[in-house]
């Protein structure tokens, strides 16, 4: 049967103490006190005998624990120094569970019980994709997405920025300059797009107050200023709702009508594009939808991808673009 939250914290405080190598290796004794302790209870010699039991080969707990018992000084150790119950990877059924957790308190991440808890969604987070990599690692499952997010470690000094209002100085390398750009800016979003996170903010040196968007696997160092800035008016999902990718150009979205062949037009159909889209023809010549969607570098990227499956029909400047970059792929090959 499950564990109780009981069990379940005396083996957490069994675990650090038979870690902890600044004190002598535990006795039985030593270990019912420190438990008791911790637990600020009094907790019998057969509890604890049986917890050591169960952390040993109960599987249903799955620790497989190493603890070796030395008759010779009545003291218990791990085995392999480097264990911990810490250190086990989360099932494949509790990751699901969580990343659906996590999913559903990001839809409402405007909410101030939210925001309240936002460093330990993110933290959370992280450790979901440190458990799927200890999985991947032993060859349970394969996921096709990344693991690890270069720039990450900028993620708690941003979070707090933004919830503090304050300035960051940023020094950004962006891939068309030699030498890193420094900016200072008023950080007001984070998003993640194709396994990579941008901040969203406004540059107050750049004219205007232009909202600009930085890789943050591109920021080589970030500095705390102090000084603050007034309430950020910035409503991330109206920035957004008119674009692919996480650039957004200036101008009003526009009218594109794309023709997929029939067979692509499946996945077009069970994956929408965006969240405009409409289906306008599906028939046997092709499949063909409409976005109402800005131009930018993703839009083309994505639409690149598709090969010979999609031919761009309006607007006349994105059949320009797209000839263009068609052309110029053909001429590679020739």
């Amino acid at each position: 049967m499950p564990k109780n939250k009981d069990a379940l914290s005396r083996y957490r405080w069994i675990d650090e103490r038979l870690r902890n190598k600044r004190l002598p290796k535990p006795t039985l004794e030593a270990l019912i006190a420190y438990v008791s302790e911790k637990m600020d209870a009094s907790i019998s010699t057969r509890t604890i005998q049986k917890d050591i039991q169960d952390m040993r080969q109960d599987p249903e707990l799955n620790y497989m624990a190493p603890i070796v018992y030395e008759r010779s000084t009545g003291t218990y150790r791990y085995e392999d120094e480097s264990y911990s119950i810490g250190n086990l990877p989360i099932e494949e059924a509790d990751l699901q569970g969580l990343e659906i957790a996590i999913g559903i308190l990001e839809q409402f991440r405007s909410l101030p019980v939210v925001q309240q808890f936002e460093d330990a969604i993110l933290k959370i987070a992280a450790s979901l994709k440190m458990n799927r990599q200890a999985l991947e690692h032993k060859g349970l499952i394969k996921f096709a997405r990344a693991t690890q997010y270069k720039g990450a470690e900028h993620i708690p000094e941003i979070v707090d920025a933004i919830k503090n209002l304050e300035v960051l100085r940023i020094a950004y390398q962006s891939f068309d300059r030699n030498e890193p750009k420094e900016h200072w800016v008023e950080p007001y979003h984070l998003r993640e797009y194709q396994h990579r996170f941008y901040l969203i903010g406004k540059s107050q040196k750049a004219k205007g107050g232009t909202l600009l968007t930085f890789a943050l696997d591109r920021i080589v160092k970030l500095w705390p200023t102090n000084k603050q800035f007034d309430e950020k008016n910035f409503d991330d999902a109206s920035y957004y709702q008119h674009a692919i990718g996480v650039t957004v150009t200036e101008g009003e979205p526009q009218h594109v009508v794309l023709s997929f062949t029939p067979h692509q037009g499946k996945y077009i159909k069970s994956q929408p594009l965006h969240a405009t889209q409409q289906v306008l023809a599906d028939n046997e010549q092709e499949c063909r939808i409409s976005l109402n969607v800005v131009i930018n570098h993703e839009l083309q990227m994505l639409l690149l991808s598709y090969g010979a499956n999609v031919k761009v029909l309006e607007p006349r400047q994105l059949v320009d673009k797209m000839a263009t970059e068609t052309a110029a792929m053909k001429a590679l090959y020739q």
